[in-house]
């Protein structure tokens, strides 16, 4: 069976005190291969717990994950992760940093290089192939982490907060070139993001997840991530609805974060 199985995760962390802290209870999902999902929700709702635990960093306390019939035990050349930042090897030049996964499984340049060069090329680095990592952007240094990812061809591709730390405009712009790579590469892809209209525009599916313990708390299923393909971003955020959606996502992660604030204070 091909996909992705999320069944009734939990996680909780035991603490020094003797105290506890449930950051996942009972998450259950599926997805077909080559879906595009967004995950968002108000800070401490477990986004990146679900992420590393997707990933096989972290074991659940209870319940499992299983991918193409097969239970996720650690992880696995099957799913790749790209990461806020980029975790490149500074040391190294784009292409030998995009091509490492290839090169680190024994394989030949004769088998992986087409591909590598194909990559560098969709993700506009084709020019930049030589250059080291410090000589290049933030925006620039991302391209680099999702060609590398991709060169590793995982059935799945885990994002956490890949494009938090760029600037308006270079987001827009790795927003388009995320939606173009979905497209071409039929990947599923997983994007953690604390930006609503990020959310809309990647996401053909949207979770909402609410905090203590971590829970979907909505699902959303959404047409703005296929219209992206192929139209201005810009444009996508006038169409029917995407307006509506946001104001009442916000809403609803509002009226949390609310709420969290009040257990606090009644907390002290």
């Amino acid at each position: 069976m091909s996909g992705l199985s999320i069944e009734n995760i939990s996680m909780r962390f035991d603490l020094p005190n003797g105290s506890a802290v449930q950051a996942l209870k009972d998450v259950s999902l599926n997805l077909k291969e080559g879906e595009l999902m967004s995950v968002l929700g108000p800070s401490g709702c477990g986004k990146t717990t679900l992420l590393n635990i997707l990933a096989g960093f972290l074991a659940p306390t209870g319940g499992r994950i299983v991918m193409n019939g097969h239970e996720v035990h650690g992880p696995g050349a099957e799913r790749g992760m790209v990461f806020q930042q980029g975790a490149l090897f500074e040391w190294m030049d784009v292409r030998a940093n995009v091509s490492f996964g290839p090169r680190m499984k024994g394989q030949r340049e004769s088998e992986w290089g087409a591909n590598v060069d194909h990559l560098l090329d969709v993700t506009g680095l084709g020019d930049f192939k030589d250059k080291a990592i410090y000589e290049l952007s933030g925006g620039m240094q991302q391209r680099v982490a999702l060609a590398r990812c991709l060169a590793n061809d995982p059935d799945v591709i885990l994002m956490d907060e890949p494009l938090g730390a760029l600037d308006a405009l270079t987001r827009e712009k790795m927003q388009g070139l995320v939606l173009k790579l979905w497209k071409e590469t039929g990947k599923t892809i997983i994007l953690i993001t604390h930006s609503v209209e990020e959310a809309l525009l990647l996401g053909e599916r949207l979770l909402v997840m609410a905090p203590r313990p971590g829970r979907i708390h909505k699902e959303y299923r959404l047409p703005f991530a296929d219209m992206g393909v192929n139209a201005d971003l810009r444009e996508v955020k006038k169409a029917e609805g995407y307006a509506q959606t946001r104001e009442e996502i916000l809403g609803m992660i509002w009226d949390m974060e609310e709420e969290i604030m009040g257990r606090t204070e009644d907390a002290q």
